[in-house]
């Protein structure tokens, strides 16, 4: 009897929470928030003159050229950016966008390119702006992010602002970057293997511990050895699926551009809920997969080896390429052509207002069902093993923005008790799985907790994005200025 009564207020107290995160993201992911994220997209994209889409192949021929120390930092341009990518490329890849697919339909895949394509000038500017502005502590390290770029680029009087971004950073960081990565991985693991959910949290809290008590050089010599490794792996597997299924990518696209607009079979012809649904879950699962605008990923990039923000900042927007338009794509034409989705989950049906059904499973379970039909008796391994390793380097890249947002805060002496708060946090976010019967919904649950704090957090950078954009428009000028100074230099020399 205790037991169920037990069950039946760990419940009732689940319901109450999920109710409360319901109604905050409703308000955080309403049009306000999408036209702040689009549009500064938009606007800094046009600003640039569409650099970043243009110079693409440049800015890869600048990453190779970032492998080497060039300036004042304390890891190189090369590591910074596979740090960010550590925390970018994460379940937010595999068990996000099945999550986006799942609630928001097909359309919401073409909503995270959206956010991708114009999220490259946000991920750009904001890598610009955390060399530009960032500061060294008192033990020596380079230190920035929007809560520097905020204090010293828009006074004093803001300082406030880079206050409201650090609070919301460091609790994103211990949901989006540490919670939800860690249950996921036990999750998937305990349901592959049946491994206990605690001994798969334990294992993640040990290794994650001996890295991240090294410190940003630890975390960056680990992420610049796996990333590249299992990020080419995984897109090279996930092509293999789409190629078995190939015949249906057509329809794919069809469905993924239809429904974007408003159209999908369950809505019956065209809905303007269907459509705002496909675009919340895109943008926000964009958003947590590639963090363009959120104001993580260049706390990362401060630390780089490099004196100059503009060449940072064109390495910096390969993040949301990589992260978003090769792996995330992947992902989602894996799920779509393999039709893994039961037809009763149609995202159309929750648009109109039924009743989400029971069967229709939301995260990474979706991902590995969609692999293991292409490749049986190997796909459910592969991407079991793929989120554990995306979502390890996911919390190591995280636990870096979070002690950073603590120590803006709180100062240096906050960043050992903290990376210990951040290891204890594994074992608690495994502790919740434990509510007895409950594990769909409490996932279901952690997710939209993660899109209410990436929205929180994003705000602040956004605005201070905006403010200081035509900066950053400036500095961008001068530095191309100077490179075909210089081509046109060299070409006379030669004559």
């Amino acid at each position: 009897m205790q037991d169920v009564t037990g069950a039946a207020d760990a419940a009732t107290t689940l319901d109450v929470v999920t109710g409360y995160v319901d109604y905050v993201n409703g308000i955080v992911w309403g049009p306000p928030m999408l036209l702040l994220l689009l549009g500064t997209g938009i606007y800094l994209t046009v600003g640039l003159g569409f650099m970043p889409l243009r110079k693409i192949g440049f800015a890869f021929g600048e990453l190779m050229k970032g492998r080497k120390s060039e300036g004042e930092g304390d890891v190189t341009p090369f590591a910074a950016l596979m740090t960010a990518l550590s925390s970018t490329i994460g379940t937010g890849n595999i068990a996000g966008v099945a999550v986006a697919i799942a609630i928001g339909g097909p359309g919401a895949l073409f909503w995270m390119w959206m956010t991708a394509l114009v999220g490259m000038a946000t991920k750009y500017s904001e890598g610009v702006l955390a060399v530009k502005f960032r500061e060294v502590d008192a033990d020596g390290r380079r230190v920035g992010g929007p809560m520097y770029y905020i204090k010293n680029g828009m006074g004093k009087k803001f300082i406030w602002l880079g206050g409201l971004f650090a609070i919301f950073g460091m609790l994103a960081g211990l949901s989006t970057g540490n919670a939800i990565q860690t249950a996921e991985v036990v999750k998937t693991i305990g349901e592959t293997y049946g491994v206990a959910y605690w001994i798969t949290g334990l294992v993640i809290a040990v290794l994650a511990g001996l890295v991240i008590l090294g410190g940003i050089k630890r975390i960056a010599s680990v992420a610049e050895k796996i990333v590249p490794a299992m990020a080419i792996t995984y897109i090279a597997i996930g092509l293999v699926v789409v190629v078995f299924n190939i015949d249906a990518v057509p329809a794919a696209f069809g469905r993924i551009i239809a429904n974007a607009f408003g159209f999908g079979a369950a809505a019956g012809g065209f809905s303007g809920a269907l459509i705002m649904l496909a675009m919340q879950r895109g943008v926000a699962r964009g958003i947590f997969s590639n963090e363009a605008g959120q104001g993580s990923a260049p706390i990362a990039h401060a630390a780089a080896q490099n004196n100059d923000p503009v060449d940072q900042g064109i390495i910096a927007m390969l993040g949301t390429f990589i992260d978003t338009i090769l792996v995330c794509s992947i992902t989602g034409l894996a799920i779509l052509t393999s039709g893994v989705i039961p037809a009763e989950c149609d995202a159309g049906l929750i648009a109109l207002g039924a009743q989400y059904p029971e069967v229709c499973d939301v995260g990474a379970t979706i991902t590995s069902n969609a692999f293991a039909s292409a490749l049986p008796g190997f796909g459910q391994h592969f991407v079991a093993a793929a989120l554990a390793l995306f979502a390890f380097t996911t919390i190591l890249g995280w636990s870096y923005y979070g002690e950073r947002c603590a120590e803006y805060l709180f100062g240096e002496k906050i960043v050992v008790p903290f990376r210990w708060v951040w290891i204890a946090m594994i074992m608690g976010a495994t502790m919740l799985l434990y509510m007895d019967g409950n594990v769909a919904e409490v996932m279901a649950t952690f997710w939209k907790a993660t899109d209410v704090m990436t929205g929180l957090m994003a705000a602040p950078n956004l605005i201070a994005l905006l403010v200081l954009s035509p900066l950053v428009f400036k500095m961008t000028k001068e530095y191309f200025a100077k490179l075909e100074a210089a081509k046109a230099a060299d070409a006379t020399s030669a004559e």
